[in-house]
């Protein structure tokens, strides 16, 4: 069985965002809708409504997102507002794995611009793919900034809960 990569995934629209934090919640907690909505205090069908009409009230998306562990909606929120986002590193050093997976994004955002120039590419995949790229570019430049004086790695997993 192939391992889902979920840091890549950018939800194109707000009831994208909300399925997408509820497949992570399943995916990698094994939280039903109904888990996750008594972990927020509201009903499992007030939650299949904020999917189905693509809202959620502003002072329930951050314990929603946290009963889930994924931030699909606030980056939704953030892109669409054309803010790029990228989670706060810690300052450690990156390792080889991670510098391969910046290095293959840089190259396939490349690739995607190069086919999106000759009309073979959707402008959307470009965007996506691109904006990926740059946001994996500025957590590299954030680490070497950090880097001086790094913190605890305590809650590194909470931190990056998309990975």
């Amino acid at each position: 069985m192939t391992r889902k990569r979920w840091k890549p995934v950018q939800p194109q629209t707000m009831q994208h965002a909300i399925r997408l934090c509820l497949d992570y919640a399943v995916h990698k907690h094994n939280r039903s809708v109904a888990r996750v909505a008594d972990l927020i205090g509201t009903s499992e069908w007030t939650v299949y409504k904020w999917m189905s009409e693509g809202s959620i009230p502003s002072k329930r998306i951050r314990p929603f997102e946290f009963a889930c562990d994924a931030t699909f909606v606030t980056r939704y929120i953030a892109s669409s507002a054309q803010k790029l986002v990228i989670d706060i590193p810690s300052g450690r050093s990156g390792n080889q794995d991670e510098l391969l997976d910046l290095q293959n994004q840089l190259n396939e955002s490349v690739s995607l611009l190069t086919r999106f120039y000759r009309g073979e590419a959707e402008a959307e995949d470009v965007l996506q793919g691109v904006t990926c790229a740059m946001q994996q570019l500025a957590g590299h430049r954030e680490n070497v900034v950090k880097h001086e004086a790094p913190e605890l790695g305590l809650f590194d997993e909470a931190r990056n809960p998309n990975e």
